[in-house]
């Protein structure tokens, strides 16, 4: 335990406690409505060339950058401390300025590696390329809420080609709240925040769930 708080390891400390502070923030910000996910969104580093160039190589683009962000730091932070255990129990802890350069090396690929995991996994939330009116009246699912006419939660909706998107929304006026995981039908939009209302109950379904029950 002393060796998390050794002056060996202060950078892989400090890239913890940063990832810690991020993870904080974001979850306090989506429990705000907010996202900071997607207010830094993807960078956009195709035909590029230099830095960005190298970095797309990270998958930079292919994943949101406080997601690559948080891998990068939390890799860096588990080798690093790794290293140096391994280090401390055949003979002594190495100096922080050496012990970064292995940890850094080992951190790259593993970044890369778990980013085009993520890349996959995530839905890709590709909004801003799609008319927003053309996601009007189409039926979407409620992923943070509960929607109501305070702050604007997130719904995840997929659009006429089958991609998915990830919108912020409210319920509409005089609307109850619409919980978690409630289909609901978006039916305006003012500027990028969308007004939903619970989606029309589908008479097949209904039928269907009937004859389940009674089965």
């Amino acid at each position: 335990m002393a060796l998390l708080f050794a002056p060996e390891c202060a950078p892989f400390a400090i890239a913890a406690a940063i990832l810690v502070g991020l993870t904080a923030i974001e979850m306090l910000a989506m429990v705000m409505g907010f996202s900071m996910t997607e207010f830094l969104g993807k960078p956009e580093v195709h035909g590029h060339d230099g830095i960005l160039a190298y970095l797309s190589w990270l998958n930079l683009g292919g994943v949101p950058l406080l997601i690559l962000m948080m891998l990068t730091l939390g890799f860096f932070a588990m080798t690093g401390f790794a290293l140096q255990a391994v280090a401390n129990a055949f003979w002594a802890p190495l100096p922080s300025l050496i012990a970064v350069i292995p940890a850094a090396l080992a951190t790259i690929p593993m970044v890369r590696a778990s980013s085009r995991t993520v890349a996959r996994i995530v839905p890709h939330d590709e909004t801003y390329a799609v008319d927003l009116d053309a996601l009007l009246g189409r039926t979407a699912e409620v992923s943070i809420g509960p929607l109501d006419q305070g702050l604007p939660g997130r719904v995840r909706v997929k659009d006429q080609h089958g991609n998915w998107h990830v919108l912020r929304a409210r319920a509409a006026k005089g609307e109850g709240p619409l919980s978690i995981g409630a289909s609901v039908l978006l039916v305006d939009h003012k500027a990028n925040v969308f007004i939903a209302i619970p989606a029309p109950v589908d008479p097949t379904d209904a039928d269907n769930q009937s004859l389940r029950e009674q089965q």
